[in-house]
């Protein structure tokens, strides 16, 4: 009896498939207007706040980049965004600091070491928690959080004051860029942890499957399994945190005794962000003054844009974030 044998290997066979309708035809073309659409809408947002600019751009006798001091409707205008740069990009970094170890383990512990009952509880008030408006943390941060975190700020003045940062001359620890940084943090908590809940989630079984079957403890599994696979998506959350805490307005706002000195004694009082910077002075600003605070929103718009390219490009150049290879 003659054994059959193959043309071609099995993996090459041709697989039909039908051939796509109108459905598919019209939601193809949906999905890519819809990205074009985001694309033109970005462009429209960098124009529009480019093109407000352009009369601060010109009535400011200073460097807009260094200079700290925010005088755009005196004569002559002098302004700047460097105080205001400082304490966004500070306020930002501590709170990722903060919030993405602690957004990860509760990801971690919900999909990996709680109970069902217990993870879905849990789970419900991280999405809960996400759901409160900033004004809310706010005025907690500026009513609770302050006053508990004099001791603390206080205890890292004594004993880590020969770190700049930590190192308090003021004898004062309300209003800080430190207390608003932790503000921060709670509010991206849920987001972080929330996203990278859903990623832990999707890890396949097979890997799972497979860490076990080798011997592995918990532990090893998850190092060895569930984070490798849900790394691209623990960088998104942590990008979205991050986007987050960069145009927060009015928790920062309510927490902080806005300055235009670039101050790094994080735990003094004093700082200022773009967002609220923008919110406070808009109201009382003429028309330089205007345009003045549009071009700092133009700086935290490119930052932002910055820093989400960067965090696709880390993704999609390094091969070991994709958890299937």
């Amino acid at each position: 009896m003659s054994i059959p044998t193959l043309d071609r290997p099995l993996h090459e066979e041709a697989v039909q498939r039908p051939a796509g309708g109108t459905g598919d035809k019209v939601f193809r073309s949906l999905t890519r207007g819809a990205g074009i659409l985001i694309l033109v809408i970005m462009a429209l947002i960098a124009i529009f706040l480019f093109w407000k600019a352009i009369p601060a751009f010109q009535a400011n006798t200073a460097n807009f980049f260094t200079t700290t001091a925010w005088f755009p409707d005196q004569t002559p205008p002098v302004f700047g965004i460097a105080a205001l740069a400082f304490g966004t990009i500070a306020t930002a970094v501590i709170a990722m600091v903060l919030a993405v170890p602690v957004g990860i383990g509760i990801a971690l512990f919900i999909t990996v070491y709680a109970h069902a009952r217990i993870a879905s509880a849990l789970g419900f008030v991280t999405d809960l928690l996400a759901a409160v408006p900033s004004i809310i943390f706010g005025l907690w941060g500026l009513e609770v959080l302050m006053g508990h975190m004099q001791g603390l700020m206080q205890w890292l003045n004594d004993y880590l004051g020969f770190i700049p940062i930590f190192k308090n001359t003021q004898d004062l620890y309300t209003r800080s860029i430190m207390i608003a940084a932790v503000v921060l943090a709670i509010m991206i908590l849920p987001t972080i942890s929330s996203l990278t809940r859903e990623v832990f989630l999707q890890v396949p079984r097979d890997h799972i499957e497979a860490a076990w079957a080798l011997g592995a403890t918990r532990w090893e599994m998850v190092r060895l399994a569930v984070l490798p696979y849900g790394r691209p998506g623990m960088i998104s959350a942590s990008m979205l945190g991050l986007g987050r805490a960069l145009g927060e307005t009015i928790a920062v706002a309510l927490v902080l005794s806005a300055s235009f000195d670039i101050n790094w004694h994080l735990t003094e009082p004093g700082g200022n962000t773009f967002a609220a910077n923008i919110a406070l002075q808009f109201n009382e600003a003429g028309p330089i003054g205007l345009s003045a605070l549009i071009a700092s929103g133009l700086v935290l718009f490119v930052i932002t844009l910055a820093v989400n390219m960067a965090a696709r490009l880390i993704i999609a150049g390094r091969s070991e974030f994709r958890g299937t290879e």
